[in-house]
C-alpha cells in the first residue's frame, strides 16, 4: 500500500510540474508577452465603448452564444497550431497562434466586460470558480513558488543583456543600423537600375 501511496504521490508532482510548467508558459510569455500587449490595445480602441454599451443591453443568452463561439475558435486555432506543431509544420503552427493572439485579447475583453451577465448562468459561474480554485492551488504549489522565483531570477540576469543588446545594435545611431540602412538603399538603388536598364 505505501508503494502505491509513493506512486501515486510521484505522479501527483509530475502532474502539478506540468501544469505549473504550461501556467507559467501562458501567464509570463505568452500572455505578458504578446497577449496583454494586444488586449490593452484592444481595450483602448474607442468603437469597443460603443460595443460595450451594446453588450450591457443584449440579452444574456445571445452574449453567452457569442463568448462561447469566440472561446471555442480561440481554443480550437490553439489545438489545431499544436497539431501543426507535432506535425512538423512549425510554421503554419506559429502563424495559426500569433493570428489567435488578437482573438483571444478580444474574448478575455468581453469576458471582462459581460462577466456579470455570463456569471448569471448557475453552471458557468461554477465552472468560473472551479477554475480560479484550481489557478489558485496552482500557484500554492511548492513547484510553482520555486519555478516563479527561477524565472524572476532568469528575468533579472537577461533584463540588462537585452537592454544592451538593443542600445547597442538597435539604437538609431549605431553602426549595426546604419549598416542595414546603407545595404537597404543598395538594394533599392540595384533594383532601380535594374528596372531602368
Amino acid at each position: 500500500m505505501e508503494f502505491l501511496q509513493k506512486i501515486a504521490q510521484r505522479l501527483l508532482i509530475a502532474v502539478q510540474f506540468v501544469l505549473v510548467f504550461l501556467f507559467i508558459l501562458f501567464e509570463e510569455i505568452i500572455w505578458e508577452g504578446l497577449a496583454k500587449p494586444i488586449y490593452d490595445k484592444i481595450a483602448s480602441f474607442r468603437i469597443l465603448l460603443r460595443l460595450e454599451k451594446v453588450i450591457n443591453l443584449s440579452n444574456r443568452h445571445i452574449v453567452l452564444l457569442f463568448f462561447t463561439v469566440l472561446l471555442l475558435g480561440v481554443e480550437g486555432a490553439g489545438l489545431l497550431a499544436g497539431l501543426f506543431f507535432v506535425q512538423g509544420k512549425v510554421l503554419l503552427g506559429t502563424t495559426l497562434y500569433i493570428a489567435k493572439i488578437p482573438i483571444a485579447g478580444f474574448t478575455f475583453w468581453l469576458f471582462k466586460v459581460a462577466k456579470s451577465k455570463l456569471l448569471s448562468f448557475n453552471w458557468f459561474a461554477l465552472a468560473y470558480e472551479k477554475l480560479m480554485s484550481g489557478i489558485e492551488w496552482l500557484k500554492d504549489t511548492t513547484i510553482y513558488k520555486k519555478s516563479i522565483t527561477i524565472m524572476l531570477d532568469i528575468k533579472t540576469k537577461i533584463k540588462p543583456i537585452l537592454k544592451n543588446i538593443k542600445e547597442r545594435y538597435f539604437s538609431k545611431d549605431s553602426s549595426f543600423v546604419k549598416e542595414l540602412k546603407s545595404f537597404y538603399k543598395y538594394i533599392k538603388n540595384f533594383k532601380n537600375r535594374k528596372k531602368n536598364d
